[in-house]
């Protein structure tokens, strides 16, 4: 289920994250979507979804990280 807009993005990501995260969210999301389609393809006992989402996720830290006032800011 790969996403088309970023309104489509679950809240959890939609309502924490800057525009451009969401973006990087969403690119990674949909192609690990496309890159896990196959069960062989992924380690251990994860769906298609939990390992498009952790692999979203660690995209989008690899440029933002989370404050100390709890929001998510670019790195410098």
């Amino acid at each position: 289920m790969p996403y088309r807009s970023r309104s489509g993005l679950p809240d959890s990501v939609k309502h924490v994250l800057p525009a451009h995260a969401q973006d990087i969210y969403q690119e990674a999301f949909n192609s690990a979507w496309s890159q896990y389609k196959d069960e062989e393809d992924r380690r251990g006992d994860d769906s298609r979804e939990e390992v498009a989402h952790k692999v979203a996720w660690s995209a989008v830290k690899k440029e933002y990280e989370k404050g100390e006032d709890n929001k998510w800011h670019p790195k410098h």
